[in-house]
């Protein structure tokens, strides 16, 4: 998948330098070394260059990055997270460039994976919504201790609760706001699963003014609408993936279902559009388009692009088993390189100690 952890790992990946090049791997080399992927790489490179800190793509990127590879582009060192890769056969994808030294690292987005969001769908769980008085808010409990022995789940991806801070929606920002005379274009929905359909829409609505806000449904609404367990990721995880696409200027968090007079007088909408999608009544039976259809002030977009979330999901379920089979050899081959290296820290202590 291609979501708001690889787009805060790019985030911090383009402050080491000027100029950031995202190589993006083949549907094959994915399928070979971690399974089969949710994205297909057609709709993985568009999302990928659609991330506002990209600069460049480089398709069907080799899975094992060498020094060839980084010349080849122009490219200083290679950026990667503080988690533990391995090919099909155990070795570490960055060996090369490591012992090169043209390696560093950023911090894994703690709390998300294409592992857990894939569960997610399998599951059906709904232990990630924020509802009653945690709707709107950014604390969570912290989560549990991880387990040890054969339940045991891998450290970078068996983690299922995402902790949001005010700190990483400033990073995620674009920090802008509307000049005067700007056209300011509003759109809402859930963008659940953050996909190629949701960015060809929003790519459109872009075009028509100069600055888009988008705004977010609660999970409680999107719920009311969709029904079963969604959405598939919260509110906050929602909004750091449309933050992260870079035809959105600004995002309303926990915006109303119906569109109303004060949300358009407040941010100053010159437009209000929507999709081709079925549009839901509001709980009272009104039409949510209503006040700006009234003004004039209502334009339906045809995106060119049919994806849907529940597409993802049936995706997903379609081939069930694979999942699950890539989610469990994916998580044991990262707990057992999680332990080597523990042990290895620990190795390096006791010797440290013996030589004091």
């Amino acid at each position: 998948m291609v979501h708001f952890g690889h787009a805060n790992s790019l985030r911090q990946a383009k402050a080491m330098g000027d100029y950031l090049m995202v190589g993006v791997h083949s549907d094959a080399e994915v399928t070979e070394h971690k399974g089969p992927p949710v994205f297909t790489e057609e709709e993985r490179y568009k999302m990928v260059r659609a991330i506002k800190w990209v600069d460049e793509v480089v398709e069907a990127a080799p899975y094992v990055t060498t020094l060839e590879t980084l010349d080849k582009y122009g490219c200083d060192f290679c950026v990667h997270g503080d988690d533990i890769t391995m090919t099909a056969e155990g070795v570490d994808t960055y060996h090369i460039v490591k012992a090169a030294n043209r390696y560093k690292e950023c911090q894994r987005t703690r709390g998300v994976s294409t592992t857990d969001l894939v569960g997610r769908m399998l599951l059906m769980t709904r232990t990630h919504f924020k509802t009653g008085k945690d709707e709107y808010s950014v604390d969570l409990p912290p989560e549990p201790s991880l387990e040890h022995g054969a339940t045991a789940h891998s450290p970078w991806t068996g983690v299922t609760q995402f902790l949001p801070t005010t700190r990483q929606l400033i990073q995620f920002s674009s920090g802008r706001a509307p000049k005067p005379g700007d056209r300011v274009v509003y759109v809402a929905g859930a963008f659940d699963l953050f996909h190629v359909g949701h960015l060809d829409f929003l790519e459109k609505a872009a075009a028509e003014g100069d600055f888009l806000i988008v705004g977010l449904h609660t999970d409680p609404i999107v719920n009311r609408y969709k029904g079963y367990n969604y959405p598939i990721m919260n509110l906050h995880e929602r909004t750091l993936s449309v933050l992260a696409c870079r035809y959105v200027g600004e995002v309303v968090i926990g915006a109303p279902y119906a569109v109303t007079a004060e949300l358009m007088d407040h941010f100053r909408v010159d437009v209000v559009c929507h999709g081709h999608t079925p549009v839901a009544e509001d709980v009272d039976g009104s039409d949510p388009y209503l006040e700006p259809k009234r003004r004039g002030k209502f334009k339906s977009l045809v995106s060119g692009n049919d994806m849907t979330t529940q597409k993802i999901v049936e995706r997903i379920i379609e081939h069930r088993m694979e999942f699950m089979l890539r989610n469990q050899k994916k998580e044991k081959k990262e707990l057992a390189a999680y332990e080597a290296f523990e042990k290895s820290k620990q190795t390096e202590r006791a010797d440290h100690a013996g030589d004091q």
